[in-house]
């Protein structure tokens, strides 16, 4: 029995000690993480989203780290620098197509018995029958304001909301002579 398990842990380790001790990777695709720094995708100011986004996925490109040697995807075999891309990974990203969430909700808080959150959103049949029952005497205009809210109700198309959240607003934060500075405590 012992002999029988000496044998499948050396057949195992025959079989994976010439990957681990040359190191080298199949393809550059293959590498792990930390073997490699992909860079950030350029974000598009209207959408909020990267620039390439195509079927939800966006495409990065992938440096490997200096002194890695892989394939590259023609079948070549290439040392990196650390400089050089070596492959693209692909992102997930959001199909956004002009809708944005904050006009949304606005105007379904605050015209939304007139019908304006229903024509923005691209239902002009909604809009108009908002309009004609003055939002369903208010009831259909709160019903709506909470569906588009929480975002159970979006545009028409099948797209998603533009949410600002890649810092539209952000202010860097410094340290001045101004500063409230918190006296240290040693343990």
């Amino acid at each position: 029995m012992a002999a029988t398990w000496n044998g499948l842990f050396c057949a195992l380790l025959c079989s994976t000690l010439p990957q681990i001790v040359t190191n080298n990777a199949d393809g550059c695709a293959d590498l792990r993480v930390g073997q490699y720094l992909c860079k950030s995708p350029k974000i598009d100011d209207a959408t909020q989203e990267p620039e390439n986004c195509k079927d939800l996925l966006a495409w990065v490109e992938c440096l490997p780290a200096p002194n890695i040697t892989c394939l590259l995807s023609n079948g070549t075999k290439f040392r990196f620098s650390g400089e050089e891309v070596g492959f693209n990974k692909s992102v997930p990203c959001r199909n956004v197509t002009g809708y944005s969430y904050k006009v949304a909700v606005a105007l379904s808080l605050f015209v939304g018995w007139l019908g304006a959150d229903r024509f923005y959103l691209g239902y002009p049949a909604l809009g108009l029958l908002k309009f004609c029952t003055v939002g369903f005497c208010g009831i259909g205009s709160l019903v709506d304001f909470i569906l588009i809210s929480m975002q159970i109700v979006g545009p028409s198309d099948g797209s998603d909301y533009i949410v600002d959240y890649y810092g539209a607003r952000l202010t860097r934060l410094s340290i001045t002579n101004e500063t409230y500075r918190r006296t240290q405590i040693s343990p």
